[in-house]
């Protein structure tokens, strides 16, 4: 009897402790658990553990970290009740800067933290493909393509004009250059774009004169290549005057051997009003006055052919070379170099000499 008492009682103390053991497990291990949440790349994952650190309680759940991924906490920190522990995974990706290609694994959020964990600067008018916001993805390529402006001042020349005048006193066969060209200068700014290293863009953005250009003129007459003097109103104006006046001096008053007709005929006088190289005639030759020689006298061409050599009484050897409306049939006009010879000479009846 006494024996089954002390079994029984022994059957009672350990099932007390067993007891006792499992609620004192029971409460230990409600203590150590703890509620966590794993966010890998913005996906959230409840887990329950009884880990001491964040690095056995992921590696407990197969959640692996690899070196380039970016964790919020340190593996070896302790774990609170409800602690959230973030994860971003890292992507391989292709950058290509400067004439490279970089192969790049990063966790980084988007290509500006990226960019800047490499050590790769972005300068002003650089430009980033994707846009530097951009949020990194597995297999993206990022081109970044490097500007410079720079702007330049060069000199040029400026070309001048040509200005044509017209002058009524000059043969409108005749022209000269009263004022050569010269020719300006100005200063163009330009802005020049490069990418990479190869201009791409160039533009005028200003130009400035720095020196006028001085234009070219040129003279030209506007004079017909006629004598109209006889019956009409020009620079060479015919003199007829009603009283005889003394024959010319140092004209030839004797006449050379001839063996042509002689004829009887009205002479007056012309002279060159724009002096004695500016009187054309009706074929554009110049009228000339040689005493020594053969001057010029206007004729109707129906009586004395034009080109005909003479000998005219008071003014000496002469060639038809000229021709005139006001002159017809027997008449004949001189020429002289200056007014006051051809008003001496006056109006006279001659006796013309054909020469041979």
């Amino acid at each position: 009897m006494v024996k089954f008492i002390t079994d029984n009682r022994r059957k009672i103390v350990a099932g007390l402790v067993a007891v006792t053991t499992i609620t004192g497990l029971t409460v230990f291990m409600s203590f150590i658990k703890k509620d966590i949440t794993v966010v890998v790349d913005g996906n959230p994952t409840k887990l329950v553990t009884y880990q001491k650190t964040f690095g056995s309680a992921l590696k407990k759940s197969n959640i692996n970290i690899d070196l380039k991924d970016t964790v919020n906490k340190s593996l070896n920190s302790k774990i609170d009740n409800n602690d959230i522990i973030t994860i971003n995974r890292a992507v391989n990706l292709k950058v290509f800067v400067d004439n490279k290609e970089l192969n790049v694994k990063s966790s980084k959020k988007d290509i500006s933290l990226l960019l800047a964990s490499q050590n790769i600067s972005i300068n002003t008018f650089d430009k980033v493909s994707p846009s530097i916001n951009s949020k990194l993805s597995s297999g993206m390529s990022i081109t970044i393509t490097r500007v410079k402006k720079e702007t330049i001042n060069q000199s040029k020349p400026v070309d001048f004009k040509t200005v044509i005048k017209k002058d009524s006193k000059i043969l409108k066969s005749k022209t000269n250059v009263s004022q050569n060209g010269i020719k300006g200068e100005k200063t163009i700014t330009t802005d020049i774009t490069y990418e990479n290293g190869k201009e791409v863009n160039r533009k005028v953005v200003k130009e400035t004169l720095v020196k006028e250009p001085k234009n070219k003129i040129i003279v030209q007459g506007t004079m017909p290549a006629v004598t109209l003097s006889r019956g009409g109103t020009t620079k060479a104006v015919n003199v007829k005057l009603t009283s005889k006046a003394s024959p010319n001096r140092g004209t030839i008053t004797a006449a050379p051997n001839s063996s042509g007709k002689t004829l009887y005929v009205k002479a007056t006088a012309y002279y060159a009003f724009n002096g004695p190289n500016n009187t054309y005639t009706a074929s554009g030759a110049r009228a000339v006055r040689n005493p020594s020689g053969f001057s010029t006298i206007a004729v109707d061409p129906s009586v004395i052919p034009l080109g005909t050599r003479l000998y005219v009484e008071g003014y000496g050897n002469a060639i038809a070379a000229d021709k005139g409306s006001s002159v017809k049939g027997n008449y004949i006009d001189c020429f002289f170099d200056t007014k006051q010879e051809a008003i001496s000479f006056g109006v006279r009846r001659l006796k013309v000499q054909i020469l041979n």
